[in-house]
């Protein structure tokens, strides 16, 4: 029987990359065997997964291709952030031309944030540029990191330093996988999801109050679809408008410039949808500091990510201070002025001379962090 599916085209500008469809259902996984192929070359296919999720999904994914007469070579890495760094992507495409990788060939993404982040980086820089798949596990990166082909890793200096814009060809996401989730990684996601309601769509953010977030923490694979669904078909329109975060884009990183500070501070502790759930609170204070927006907007931000488990202020023995000097080297900075994206309304942004982000000082950023 073939799982019921719903298709968000994601429509790349001429000069971003090409079309490409995100796919979501639940028991997609299973049909493996059918979905996958029709974007499979005829070279090796690498498969770009971290120990966990290989050991759930690894085999089920490796037989479906097989089935199909294709060569799988697995790239597995340790679970977590730590992984996001340029060696362990230099092995692995060392471990993909041993393998015999060619113009032919794939790479196919499983699992959460950080192997699709890897995948596509590896994708794009071997040989010079392969095509690549996306089959996420964990509800942030169906929401978000799956769509808009960002990759790349971390560095000492800050997240996401080094990287590339290279889309998929085809993204496949199966809400049936996020019942092996742990709910810590489950929340996390949430907080992603919250972000689109508050700079995107006021109606999402009002259902996730009124209940559409339990719904999802319940796993209830109905709810999951039609919040994925949603994310993607808001960030495929800004993507459709901006692919490659020269402006429009920008609103996609509502709570990132304080999160990625965080993140810096903490040593990457936190997951990145628990340093974005507290870096989403302090710019709502900003947005309600400069603009006199929406009153209550950092609290209902707050209540939600709450209810959510996650946290809403700095974790103790953590100071505003790292948080600002890690925030300076993100790529959102410009000519040294850090940039904040501020939602005047519920689901609408601000916007600043034409820009879709705001010049911030340090003493704001600190005040706001406080």
């Amino acid at each position: 029987m073939t799982a019921r599916s719903r298709r968000v085209p994601v429509n790349v500008p001429p000069d971003g990359g090409s079309d490409y469809d995100v796919i979501i259902g639940s028991g997609l996984l299973a049909e493996a065997a059918e979905r996958l192929p029709p974007f499979i070359g005829k070279g090796p296919v690498f498969i770009v997964s971290d120990a966990t999720v290989h050991a759930l999904y690894g085999e089920t994914v490796t037989a479906a291709l097989g089935e199909a007469g294709c060569e799988c070579v697995s790239l597995v890495m340790e679970a977590g952030e730590g992984s996001k760094r340029r060696a362990v992507v230099a092995d692995m495409q060392d471990m993909a031309i041993a393998a015999g990788a060619n113009r032919d060939s794939r790479v196919l993404a499983l699992g959460g944030g950080v192997p699709g982040d890897l995948a596509g980086y590896l994708a794009a820089t071997l040989l010079r540029g392969i095509p690549w798949l996306q089959v996420p596990t964990s509800l942030l990166a169906m929401v978000d990191s799956s769509v808009g082909g960002k990759t790349g890793v971390d560095t000492a200096a800050g997240k996401n330093l080094v990287g590339a814009f290279w889309h998929p060809q085809v993204v496949l996401a199966d809400v049936a996988t996020l019942g092996t989730l742990p709910d810590a990684e489950l929340a996390a996601g949430l907080a992603e999801v919250i972000k689109y309601g508050a700079t995107l769509e006021e109606q999402l953010f009002t259902d996730l109050e009124d209940g559409l977030l339990e719904s999802c923490l319940a796993r209830v694979p109905e709810a999951l679809a039609v919040v994925v669904q949603r994310c993607v078909s808001l960030k495929a329109a800004v993507v459709a408008e901006d692919a490659r975060e020269a402006n429009r884009r920008q609103v996609l990183n509502f709570g990132h410039t304080a999160a990625h500070g965080i993140e810096v501070a903490t040593d990457y502790t936190l997951r990145h949808g628990e340093a974005v759930a507290i870096g989403m609170v302090a710019e709502a204070r900003l947005s309600e500091q400069r603009l006199g927006g929406v009153a209550d907007l950092a609290e209902r931000i707050a209540s939600l990510c709450t209810r959510a488990g996650l946290p809403v202020a700095l974790p103790d023995g953590i100071g505003a201070d790292a948080v600002v000097a890690g925030a300076r080297h993100d790529k959102k900075t410009r000519a040294g002025q850090l940039r904040c994206v501020m939602v005047q309304e519920l689901g609408c942004v601000a916007r600043h001379e034409g820009n879709w982000s705001h010049p911030v000082t340090v003493k704001e950023l600190l005040h706001a962090l406080a």
